[in-house]
């Protein structure tokens, strides 16, 4: 059995692979992957472009720029995950981060939960958590909503922008050009809806899927096993994360999202308007949806700019084809969400130099 990165690669090199474009469609394998260089290491010719995995990212500039306006209620306090607050809308500069500054109230918080706390703790006010993330975190933020409702927590509410995975890459492999052959799966999501969650890759498209962790011994096996698929031409769905990922998944979470949420359609970054592909509050939580308390309607599309992000997160470009990368747009002073993002593919070719 090959247990060392070295191992694994004299095993790669051995299978002589034909020029390929494999994908990681998770964040923190895109960080991962830059972290150990491992992109360097690979045989000339196969190629690991990043996917629409960094949820921040695939949060369209139209969507920001409601929810910097909805900042400036001063009835609101928006609470959120780190990751959001420095993530610009259509205006350059222009973040929670700044509006924070010019007075608005947005508070970091590690979970959901703490939201409903802040909540209880400003009764005069409407704390609003903005739900960013796939089926990984949905299930949270679901148990939010019906926690704030058991206990009539009526100042709390929840701007839902989570996304399923599946409806994604239906989306991305129906896209003109589309050359990936194979998909390196989203372990963390894959722990929530199972290795049952990938079958449709091979059943219905054909494509070799592989679950992944995401220690270096974890992708790099993961992509021998993708290319031996490819090489045998029998596509199939297999679990390199056993050790956290089960055949159907954590079914407690399952029906926690089902009590929920239902699927609706959403807006992404990248990909346009794909049905099915978000996660609405059910009707019998409708008091709970800051979308519906606030009146918010999508708004307009921005003018487009240089910024390549939608390309970079659906495999189009790496992100030094983007005419801003390290330039106009760096950590410090970002453009696109993808340099903003702890998963983001364009934070890390920059922090690591290796994409």
């Amino acid at each position: 059995m090959m247990r060392s990165a070295e191992e694994i690669l004299e095993a790669i090199r051995a299978l002589d692979p034909q020029p390929v474009k494999l994908m990681e469609v998770c964040g923190t394998h895109t960080m991962a992957i830059a972290k150990a260089g491992i992109k360097t290491l690979l045989p000339a010719g196969v190629e690991l472009l990043s996917g629409p995995g960094c949820p921040v990212c695939v949060t369209p500039a139209e969507v920001i720029d409601q929810i910097l306006d909805l900042a400036m209620d001063p009835r609101v306090i928006l609470t959120s995950y780190g990751d959001m607050l420095r993530v610009p809308g259509s205006t350059p500069g222009d973040s929670l981060l700044r509006r924070r500054a010019l007075g608005a109230k947005v508070e970091i918080v590690y979970s959901p939960i703490d939201a409903i706390e802040i909540a209880k703790a400003n009764p005069t006010k409407e704390v609003v958590f903005l739900g960013v993330g796939f089926e990984t975190t949905a299930p949270g933020t679901a148990a939010a909503v019906l926690t704030a409702q058991e206990q009539g927590v009526r100042n709390f509410s929840v701007w839902s922008m989570l996304k399923l995975v599946e409806p994604a890459l239906r989306a991305l492999m129906g896209m003109e050009g589309f050359e990936i052959r194979g998909f390196l799966c989203p372990g963390h999501v894959a722990t929530i809806i199972g290795e049952k969650g990938f079958r449709f890759l091979p059943e219905e498209y054909g494509m070799p899927a592989v679950i992944s962790g995401f220690e270096p011994e974890d992708i790099l096996l993961s992509v021998y096993a993708l290319l031996r698929q490819i090489q045998e031409g029998r596509p199939r769905v297999q679990n390199e994360y056993t050790r956290a990922v089960s055949k159907n998944g954590n079914e407690l979470a399952q029906r926690m999202l089902d009590r929920a949420f239902a699927p609706r359609e959403d807006l992404w970054r990248g990909l346009g308007r794909i049905e099915a592909s978000g996660l609405g509050l059910r009707e019998e939580l409708k008091d709970f949806d800051a979308q519906r308390r606030f009146g918010l309607e999508t708004l307009p599309a921005p003018k487009p700019t240089a910024c390549r992000c939608g390309q970079v997160i659906t495999g189009r470009m790496g992100p030094q084809g983007c005419p801003l990368f390290g330039k106009r747009c760096t950590p410090e002073d970002p453009v696109g969400p993808c340099m903003v993002s702890s998963e983001g593919a364009c934070a890390a070719a920059y922090k690591y130099s290796s994409i």
